[in-house]
């Protein structure tokens, strides 16, 4: 199931999320443009490495592009590939401007950042000791996603549902879509015990963090579950 678009009104103009939006763009696009081996290099350097972040292994020297704990940061902006951008930039722009809206700009930023800083913890909290660069902005925006599901649980997502042979959209309530896709994680989870390649546990850490900061973060004239 993915999501296209959803129906709930903005009245505002979301900047946070189109600068986040942009600079995730930009910056695939230097990769992108950038040789395969300094690609390499910009995923080690500027990914968050557990092992690394938690003090248990250190980079070689010449890897050594930002301050340990500035890799949380980092780690956020960069993709492993067009399809993880994309996938990426789609629930942001569906889900974000809504949430920049009830937060405000520079709340929406904090929140996002802090929301992607538990994702990181959350994945290497779990796997202490793995060398494999935590990459992307998901951990992130699953904590938008948490703050849409308290926010607007009863917004429509005209969503694309995927079946073999087969194809159609709907209009799903977001408090039976989101709560599907948490469920999807927690199985993924279960089922590949952390080993499948992709941070879910970050995905996790994140959706949780969202549904309990939205609550510090919302403006005051903004009630959950209004909408």
């Amino acid at each position: 199931m993915i999501p296209l678009k959803d129906y709930t009104p903005s009245a505002s103009r979301p900047l946070i999320t189109l600068a986040l939006i942009g600079t995730c763009c930009s910056i695939y696009l230097w990769q992108f443009l950038s040789d395969a081996a300094l690609n390499r290099q910009a995923m080690i350097a500027l990914g968050a490495i557990p092992a690394v972040l938690l003090g248990n292994a250190i980079l070689p020297g010449e890897l050594q592009w930002v301050p340990r704990g500035a890799s949380v940061f980092t780690s956020m902006v960069l993709h492993t590939g067009w399809a993880h951008l994309l996938g990426n930039m789609l629930f942001l722009w569906i889900y974000g401007p809504n949430v920049e809206d009830a937060m405000g700009h520079w709340r929406f930023l904090g929140f996002y950042l802090l929301c992607g800083i538990v994702a990181v913890l959350a994945q290497s909290l779990s796997e202490p000791n793995s060398a494999y660069p935590i990459i992307g902005a998901s951990g992130a925006i699953s904590g938008v996603l948490g703050a849409y599901l308290m926010l607007f649980p009863r917004a429509n997502i005209l969503t694309l549902v995927v079946l073999p042979f087969f194809f159609t959209t709907l209009r799903v309530s977001a408090m039976l879509l989101l709560p599907l896709w948490f469920a999807i994680q927690l199985l993924s989870d279960f089922a590949l015990h952390g080993s499948g390649g992709v941070a879910i546990r970050a995905h996790i850490g994140g959706f949780l963090a969202g549904m309990l900061l939205v609550v510090l973060f919302k403006r005051r004239k903004v009630s959950l579950f209004a909408r």
